[in-house]
Protein backbone atom coordinates (compact mmCIF):
# COMPACT_ATOMS: atom_id res chain seq x y z
CA UNK A 1 0.00 0.00 0.00
CA UNK A 2 1.29 3.43 -0.55
CA UNK A 3 2.40 5.21 2.19
CA UNK A 4 0.86 8.78 2.53
CA UNK A 5 4.11 11.01 2.82
CA UNK A 6 1.92 14.17 2.80
CA UNK A 7 0.73 15.16 6.45
CA UNK A 8 -3.50 14.37 6.49
CA UNK A 9 -5.89 15.59 8.13
CA UNK A 10 -7.86 12.45 9.46
CA UNK A 11 -11.51 11.25 11.06
CA UNK A 12 -12.68 7.88 11.75
CA UNK A 13 -15.94 6.65 10.41
CA UNK A 14 -17.97 4.40 12.02
CA UNK A 15 -19.51 1.66 9.17
CA UNK A 16 -21.28 -1.65 8.66
CA UNK A 17 -18.15 -3.08 7.66
CA UNK A 18 -16.39 -1.45 10.88
CA UNK A 19 -13.99 1.83 11.12
CA UNK A 20 -12.73 3.34 8.19
CA UNK A 21 -10.44 6.11 8.92
CA UNK A 22 -10.44 8.85 6.16
CA UNK A 23 -7.02 11.19 5.39
CA UNK A 24 -7.41 14.21 2.71
CA UNK A 25 -4.80 17.18 2.54
CA UNK A 26 -5.25 20.43 0.57
CA UNK A 27 -5.10 18.41 -2.85
CA UNK A 28 -7.82 15.94 -2.37
CA UNK A 29 -8.79 12.77 -0.56
CA UNK A 30 -5.98 10.59 0.04
CA UNK A 31 -6.39 7.43 1.98
CA UNK A 32 -9.33 5.69 3.00
CA UNK A 33 -8.09 2.69 5.58
CA UNK A 34 -10.28 -0.14 7.12
CA UNK A 35 -10.17 -1.74 10.47
CA UNK A 36 -7.68 -4.20 9.73
CA UNK A 37 -5.43 -1.81 8.29
CA UNK A 38 -5.21 -0.06 11.89
CA UNK A 39 -1.24 -0.29 12.04
CA UNK A 40 -0.67 1.97 9.06
CA UNK A 41 0.50 5.13 10.85
CA UNK A 42 -1.20 7.97 8.61
CA UNK A 43 1.16 11.44 8.75
CA UNK A 44 -1.26 13.84 10.59
CA UNK A 45 -1.21 17.67 10.04
CA UNK A 46 -0.96 19.35 13.04
CA UNK A 47 -2.61 22.45 11.29
CA UNK A 48 -4.66 21.35 8.55
CA UNK A 49 -5.40 23.85 5.46
CA UNK A 50 -9.33 24.40 4.95
CA UNK A 51 -9.41 22.95 1.95
CA UNK A 52 -7.94 19.94 3.66
CA UNK A 53 -10.65 20.11 6.03
CA UNK A 54 -13.19 20.69 3.78
CA UNK A 55 -11.89 17.73 1.76
CA UNK A 56 -12.11 15.67 4.79
CA UNK A 57 -15.82 16.42 5.58
CA UNK A 58 -17.29 16.01 1.89
CA UNK A 59 -16.03 12.42 2.06
CA UNK A 60 -17.42 11.50 5.12
CA UNK A 61 -20.62 12.79 4.23
CA UNK A 62 -20.07 11.15 0.66
CA UNK A 63 -19.12 7.77 2.59
CA UNK A 64 -21.94 8.08 5.50
CA UNK A 65 -24.32 8.63 2.02
CA UNK A 66 -23.22 5.61 0.82
CA UNK A 67 -23.21 3.48 3.54
CA UNK A 68 -27.24 4.20 4.27
CA UNK A 69 -27.90 2.93 0.56
CA UNK A 70 -28.47 7.08 -0.32
CA UNK A 71 -25.44 7.68 -2.82
CA UNK A 72 -23.75 5.46 -5.57
CA UNK A 73 -21.11 7.43 -7.06
CA UNK A 74 -18.21 9.81 -5.98
CA UNK A 75 -17.87 11.69 -8.58
CA UNK A 76 -17.74 15.34 -6.94
CA UNK A 77 -15.15 14.52 -4.44
CA UNK A 78 -11.60 15.46 -5.55
CA UNK A 79 -9.75 12.65 -5.50
CA UNK A 80 -5.68 12.81 -4.37
CA UNK A 81 -4.17 9.05 -4.77
CA UNK A 82 -0.23 9.03 -4.55
CA UNK A 83 1.41 6.34 -7.28
CA UNK A 84 2.65 5.53 -10.20
CA UNK A 85 1.81 6.39 -13.62
CA UNK A 86 0.90 2.65 -14.06
CA UNK A 87 -1.57 2.61 -10.84
CA UNK A 88 -2.52 6.03 -11.46
CA UNK A 89 -3.94 4.13 -14.88
CA UNK A 90 -5.66 1.14 -12.97
CA UNK A 91 -7.31 3.01 -10.56
CA UNK A 92 -8.74 5.35 -13.25
CA UNK A 93 -9.79 3.04 -15.10
CA UNK A 94 -11.49 1.39 -11.17
CA UNK A 95 -13.83 4.74 -11.35
CA UNK A 96 -15.66 3.58 -14.32
CA UNK A 97 -17.02 0.50 -13.10
CA UNK A 98 -20.46 1.20 -12.40
CA UNK A 99 -22.53 0.86 -8.75
CA UNK A 100 -23.67 -2.68 -9.08
CA UNK A 101 -21.43 -3.94 -11.54
CA UNK A 102 -18.31 -6.21 -11.28
CA UNK A 103 -15.17 -6.99 -13.66
CA UNK A 104 -12.06 -9.06 -13.52
CA UNK A 105 -8.57 -7.89 -13.58
CA UNK A 106 -8.04 -8.86 -17.27
CA UNK A 107 -11.30 -6.33 -18.05
CA UNK A 108 -8.88 -3.62 -16.53
CA UNK A 109 -5.83 -4.47 -18.20
CA UNK A 110 -7.40 -4.46 -21.57
CA UNK A 111 -9.58 -1.40 -20.37
CA UNK A 112 -5.41 0.57 -19.80
CA UNK A 113 -4.37 -0.79 -23.08
CA UNK A 114 -2.27 -2.95 -21.90
CA UNK A 115 -3.85 -6.54 -22.01
CA UNK A 116 -0.85 -9.03 -20.88
CA UNK A 117 -0.38 -6.84 -17.02
CA UNK A 118 -2.86 -8.70 -15.83
CA UNK A 119 -1.23 -9.58 -12.97
CA UNK A 120 0.37 -6.03 -12.56
CA UNK A 121 -2.95 -4.70 -12.50
CA UNK A 122 -4.11 -7.09 -9.37
CA UNK A 123 -1.05 -5.41 -7.86
CA UNK A 124 -2.09 -2.03 -8.47
CA UNK A 125 -5.59 -2.99 -7.32
CA UNK A 126 -4.41 -4.17 -4.06
CA UNK A 127 -2.58 -0.69 -3.65
CA UNK A 128 -5.77 1.39 -4.22
CA UNK A 129 -5.42 3.59 -1.26
CA UNK A 130 -8.84 5.00 -1.89
CA UNK A 131 -10.95 1.83 -1.23
CA UNK A 132 -14.81 2.11 -1.55
CA UNK A 133 -14.25 5.13 -3.43
CA UNK A 134 -12.19 4.04 -5.76
CA UNK A 135 -14.23 0.84 -5.95
CA UNK A 136 -11.71 -1.74 -6.23
CA UNK A 137 -14.15 -3.98 -4.41
CA UNK A 138 -15.57 -3.83 -7.79
CA UNK A 139 -13.09 -6.33 -9.27
CA UNK A 140 -13.75 -10.41 -8.80
CA UNK A 141 -11.77 -13.20 -10.19
CA UNK A 142 -12.60 -14.19 -13.51
CA UNK A 143 -14.39 -17.47 -12.69
CA UNK A 144 -16.42 -14.78 -10.59
CA UNK A 145 -14.76 -15.57 -7.02
CA UNK A 146 -13.93 -13.07 -5.01
CA UNK A 147 -10.17 -11.85 -4.95
CA UNK A 148 -8.72 -9.93 -2.19
CA UNK A 149 -9.38 -6.83 -0.54
CA UNK A 150 -7.55 -4.57 1.96
CA UNK A 151 -10.46 -4.63 4.17
CA UNK A 152 -10.99 -8.53 3.80
CA UNK A 153 -13.01 -10.57 2.06
CA UNK A 154 -16.52 -10.35 4.22
CA UNK A 155 -16.27 -6.45 3.68
CA UNK A 156 -15.77 -7.19 0.20
CA UNK A 157 -18.59 -9.02 -0.12
CA UNK A 158 -21.08 -7.38 2.32
CA UNK A 159 -19.76 -4.00 -0.01
CA UNK A 160 -20.75 -6.10 -3.49
CA UNK A 161 -24.26 -6.90 -1.87
CA UNK A 162 -24.78 -3.71 -0.83
CA UNK A 163 -24.43 -2.41 -4.06
CA UNK A 164 -26.60 -5.41 -5.65
CA UNK A 165 -23.80 -7.21 -7.41
CA UNK A 166 -23.88 -10.04 -5.61
CA UNK A 167 -27.18 -12.45 -4.41
CA UNK A 168 -25.26 -13.32 -1.31
CA UNK A 169 -23.69 -16.64 -2.50
CA UNK A 170 -19.50 -16.25 -2.96
CA UNK A 171 -16.51 -15.85 -0.46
Amino acid sequence: MPKSTTPLVIATLETPIGPVRVGAHADGLARVLFDKQKDEVLPEDPAPSDAARAHLAAALDALRAYFAGERQTFEDLTLAPAGTDFQLSVWRALLDIGHGDTCAYRDIAIKIGNPKAVRAVGLANGKNPIPVIVPCHRVIGANGTLTGFGGGLPSKKWLLEHEGALAGTLI
